[in-house]
């Protein structure tokens, strides 16, 4: 069904293009370039209906049935194009492993630095001087 209401929108487009350019303008004649005919109407005046104007509007209603039909068509299909896409899993999350690098050496506990024997030596404790134990 969709298929044959695509084959009729489709014909029905390539005929309605044809049909309205074929048809003449409303001012095609020479009294319309010099500004003349129909002036007592708001468009100009109205000629008889002839069989391209007749097929216009047959065409025309034919587009807006076709062009709603397929729109309800579409409308009956549930969700979206993008539910249809397949979800990827994502990829387990593991902790990072510590980078051991040969800088970071541990200090064995029965070495102190240096400045700290200093300190330890003098028996003065270490820290910032304060304006009394100068």
């Amino acid at each position: 069904m969709e298929i044959f209401l695509y084959l009729v929108h489709i014909a029905v487009c390539f005929v309605l293009i044809m049909v309205v350019l074929l048809q003449s303008g409303k001012a095609a004649d020479l009294a319309g370039a010099f500004g003349g005919g129909g002036s007592q109407t708001a468009l100009g005046s109205r000629g008889a209906a002839t069989v391209l104007t007749k097929a216009t509007t047959i065409c025309a209603i034919l587009f807006m049935l076709t062009s709603l039909g397929l729109a309800l068509y579409g409308s009956n299909r549930s969700g979206s194009v993008l539910e249809e896409v397949p979800i990827a899993e994502p990829a387990p999350e593991t902790a990072p492993e510590p980078a051991s690098s040969p800088e970071q050496v541990p200090v064995p506990d029965s070495e102190t630095p240096p400045a700290a024997d200093a300190a330890s030596s003098d028996g003065a404790p270490s820290g910032p001087a304060t304006p009394a134990q100068k």
